[in-house]
């Protein structure tokens, strides 16, 4: 009970705290995914007049406008950059020893506190694509939208594991900011973000899909605008399952060699 009292109670403050800074929630919510919608629409709108072909890969137009247009939201909510500076602060500065005495983990204070921010952050920035496919008659199964939300929620427990290592790294390292840039740039690619999977080679698509990375823009999308089926979307959570388990493992090793360092040396 009191595990559940908790964590509620950060989940809230995290939702009141974005709330009340209203215009960068908007920004953050709204005009930066849009930014990415309007870039990709321009794209695929080039290379379809360009290329005089009614389908790409198997696919017509409309379908890749509809995964630019719900791309870029899934990815604004698959990404933790923001709480991943956080914790590395925290760690950096010395801040944590008010984490350390408290009776909360510093993985279980700001993944509470992500969750809250992700949920309010998703409720209003997904109203645009939902309501641009059905103004632009674009692809789209809206009864597939709670699976795939659910599968992106999975996969940020994943990303948000991985802010935590890159965080703990901090006890070792001065500055390691550029890990998180590194890290985003990997999570751009292997996400699917600007080019859909299913359109690379062969051997790459597979590899690609059987990392869990897929699960937080290709697979969530493709499976709302219809190309991806249920069996892609279980193979998703399976996964980010298996990943969960090996970076959880070695998040629990970094933790307890890192606060072994700070406590040995006051870091």
């Amino acid at each position: 009970m009191d595990f559940w009292k908790r964590n509620l109670a950060l989940f809230k403050l995290a939702v009141m705290t974005n709330l009340e800074y209203r215009f960068n929630f908007f920004t953050d919510a709204l005009v930066q995914p849009l930014l990415g919608v309007v870039i990709e629409l321009l794209l695929w709108k080039a290379i379809f007049a360009t290329s005089g072909v009614a389908t790409i890969a198997g696919f017509e137009e409309s379908s890749y406008l509809a995964y630019s247009l719900w791309g870029p939201f899934f990815a604004r909510i698959a990404v933790s950059w923001m709480y991943e500076t956080r914790m590395i602060e925290e760690v950096a500065s010395g801040s944590i020893n008010s984490l350390i005495v408290r009776p909360i983990s510093f993985y279980e204070y700001y993944l509470s506190q992500l969750m809250g921010y992700k949920v309010i952050t998703t409720v209003v920035g997904l109203l645009i694509p939902v309501v641009a496919s059905l103004y632009f008659k674009l692809p789209m199964q809206l009864e597939r939208l709670p699976l795939a939300l659910l599968l992106c929620f999975y996969y940020l427990l994943l990303v948000h594991t991985i802010s935590f290592i890159i965080s703990c790294c901090a006890f070792f390292f001065n500055r390691i900011h550029s890990f998180t840039v590194a890290k985003n740039i990997l999570i751009f690619l292997f996400t699917g973000e600007l080019v859909p999977i299913d359109m690379m080679p062969a051997l790459m698509k597979e590899v690609m899909l059987m990392l869990p990375f897929s699960s937080g823009v290709f697979i969530p999308v493709a499976y709302i605008i219809g190309r991806a089926d249920l069996g892609m979307v279980l193979n998703g959570f399976i996964s980010v399952s298996v990943g969960l388990i090996l970076f959880n493992l070695f998040a629990y090793w970094i933790w307890r060699k890192g606060l072994a360092n700070y406590v040995g040396t006051g870091a």
